[in-house]
């Protein structure tokens, strides 16, 4: 027996593998994981701070549910021909987009700089590319939540849109981009002011924005000089080519893409040149 259990312990430390015969078994590898990984990892870190924000989450949602509903149920504005909630929802989700990603976009990233956490994840292998892709992800998570809301509370409020297979792509086109737009815009400011400059100009630009870009009515009810001026703003473009394709069953002009192509051509560039982790 004794002989048996030696005779068995010596074939498998015979069998086993050594230092010398295998020199990689307990050498250390040390990298990064893919960067796949890294961006799927961190965007959904970023969709639970979100959603977990009581703040944004009155900001996103709150906030366009109850425009859409007030809006449609009064006739205190002035929303042209045709039934009212038809002529609101397109502005109403074009808002919706806006304020997620940008308006709450700009404002957490520009308190998460001041508190040090963007600079901790600059020690990481995560580049401005990963963090950006990221959070870029985790906002268009948020806004299919916001659509599909806003999308029930319409249809309950009496909402008819014409919808065609090209009219739906080229809606899903115009979401990506102003997405697009916006979150480049948000990480430009948040990555390059201070945070309480973000907090006042984000805000700021948030009332400017729903007051002149087309969100609650068409932009031409507004002078000739004036309607030319806010034509260039990426929510005058996004909302105005959501109505051409909800609203009117038409399919938007060349001018709502390449607006929102440029916007998001150049705060990307920016925002990829200068933001800064802390």
């Amino acid at each position: 027996m004794t002989e048996h259990t030696t005779g068995t312990a010596t074939a498998a430390v015979a069998d086993a593998p050594t230092l010398a015969t295998d020199p990689g078994l307990f050498t250390p590898a040390p990298g990064a994981a893919p960067m796949w990984r890294m961006v799927a990892a961190q965007a959904g870190m970023e969709l639970r701070v979100m959603l977990r924000h009581g703040e944004q989450f009155l900001l996103t949602m709150v906030i366009p549910v109850l425009l859409l509903v007030g809006f449609s149920l009064t006739t205190v504005l002035d929303v042209g021909e045709g039934a009212r909630v038809d002529a609101l929802t397109p502005g109403i989700l074009a808002l919706a987009i806006m304020s997620t990603s940008f308006t709450g976009l700009a404002i957490g990233t520009g308190f998460e700089r001041r508190y040090g956490v963007l600079k901790r994840l600059g020690a990481t292998p995560l580049s401005r590319f990963g963090l950006l892709a990221a959070k870029t992800l985790a906002v268009l998570a948020v806004q299919a939540i916001q659509i599909t809301v806003l999308g029930v509370v319409a249809l309950l409020l009496g909402w008819a849109p014409t919808l065609s297979p090209l009219g739906v792509l080229a809606a899903l086109a115009l979401v990506l981009l102003g997405t697009a737009a916006f979150s480049s815009l948000a990480l430009l400011m948040a990555g390059t002011l201070r945070a309480e400059a973000t907090l006042a100009g984000a805000n700021l630009v948030y009332v400017l924005l729903l007051g002149l870009g087309g969100v609650l009515f068409p932009t031409s009810s507004f002078p000739g000089p004036m309607e030319q001026a806010v034509s260039v703003l990426p929510i005058t473009a996004l909302a105005s080519g959501l109505r051409e394709v909800l609203s009117h069953g038409a399919l938007p002009g060349a001018g709502a893409f390449l607006v929102l192509v440029v916007w998001t051509a150049v705060c990307g560039l920016l925002a990829s040149r200068l933001f800064r982790w802390e």
